[in-house]
């Protein structure tokens, strides 16, 4: 019998046993994975870029800036590309079905933040080649099962000049996004059909992206943005694509202070119930213990071999759990923009070993200073 047998043998003894180690291992690390996985996808703040601007209006994120403080913004040395967007919240066939729409100047927001979002030299022409074109974002294509060229219909919020509150539009391409942490639940439409069309707040914009140059500090750059609109009617805030995710989602909690409380408690949790039964385990072998080290295996390999058992029940249980963990961030829909990423999976591997290690240091330890002579008395 090799030594990596005689380890999982021992960590099997007890089936029943080791079975719900694994259970209460695996759902720790699916609540860790799928936490992480929110964070680091589209719909939190770990992937967002820190220069990137968005110039908002101070008074509140849903008010409009006029469209003018375009040039004035382009006007700085500093900056590298302007464009703006102004949204439209809407939805399809039934009120739940919610999508938002982003009214841009095509080259204007390629020129800004078309890198990130995956908008190619053909996407933009064809989103030029009419007046109801739109882009449609792969997250968002696949959760309503569109596809280019189809013709799609979505009430707004925002009421046209005709009194009606439909919008038509054609889909002319899918962008994808640099990359899986990339927003892609939303779709482009053309500003100046959006603008010309909508009953009120014309020549508005919700929000102006703004790309500093290469080596420019982004902090110098929004407050000298904000300077130039102190004393004007509509005062602006600007902010890092990062800083406004974050600044957003603390709107409705501190997502980080929970997920790191919810995670903590769960590890802290499967650390104790894993210390406590692994010292009744190596209690309840004492005899055999001694038998081995009367065999003339050393206080090292005693000590190896129940750390080795605790890291296969956690390599087992904690694989099922991000197995899981993956499984969930395919299955749920893209709106929630779980990404499972590699990065993701490279810490619940570390923490995998780090937490094997520290729960079987304890019994190792008592194994391997347990007195043959106690060993033998146990029987």
């Amino acid at each position: 019998m090799t030594f990596f047998q005689l380890m999982r043998r021992n960590a099997w003894r007890k089936r029943l046993r080791a079975t719900l180690l694994m259970f209460s291992v695996g759902v720790a690390f699916l609540i860790y994975a799928l936490t992480a996985s929110f964070l680091g996808g589209s719909q939190g703040a770990a992937g967002a870029s820190d220069n990137l601007l968005g110039v908002f209006n101070k008074s509140g994120r849903g008010l409009p800036l006029p469209l003018a403080y375009l040039n004035r913004i382009a006007a700085d040395a500093d900056v590298a590309a302007v464009a703006y967007t102004a949204r439209m919240r809407g939805f399809v066939e039934v009120e739940k079905n919610i999508v938002m729409t982003s009214a841009v100047d095509p080259r204007a927001i390629a020129a800004a933040n078309g890198d990130e979002l995956g908008l190619t030299p053909d996407l933009i022409a064809a989103l030029e080649e009419g007046r109801d074109r739109v882009l449609v974002g792969k997250a968002l294509a696949e959760a309503q099962g569109w596809s280019v060229g189809q013709r799609i219909g979505v009430t707004s919020q925002l009421m046209r000049a005709d009194g009606s509150r439909d919008w038509r539009f054609v889909i002319s391409g899918i962008f994808e996004g640099a990359n899986a942490s990339t927003d892609t639940y939303f779709m482009l439409a053309r500003y100046d059909t959006i603008n010309e069309a909508r009953a009120r707040d014309k020549d508005t914009v919700d929000t102006f992206v703004v790309r500093p140059r290469e080596g420019v500090s982004s902090g110098v750059l929004a407050a000298r943005i904000d300077a130039l609109f102190t004393n004007s009617a509509a005062q602006t805030r600007t902010q890092s694509e990062k800083q406004f995710l974050e600044g957003f989602l603390r709107q409705f909690a501190d997502v980080g202070l929970i997920v790191g409380l919810v995670v903590g408690a769960a590890f802290v949790t499967i650390l104790m119930i894993t210390v406590n039964t692994m010292l009744f385990a190596v209690r309840e072998r004492s005899f055999e213990i001694g038998v081995m080290k009367v065999l003339g295996f050393s206080q090292g390999r005693i000590m190896t071999l129940v750390l080795g058992e605790t890291l296969f029940i956690f390599a087992a249980g904690g694989a099922a759990g991000l197995f899981l963990a993956k499984l969930a961030t395919l299955l749920i829909g893209p709106e929630f923009g779980l990404v499972f990423s590699l990065s993701v999976l490279s810490k619940s591997l570390a923490i995998i070993a780090g937490l094997g290690l520290l729960t079987g240091l304890l019994p190792a330890w008592n194994a391997m200073r347990l007195p043959i002579v106690n060993a033998i008395r146990s029987r």
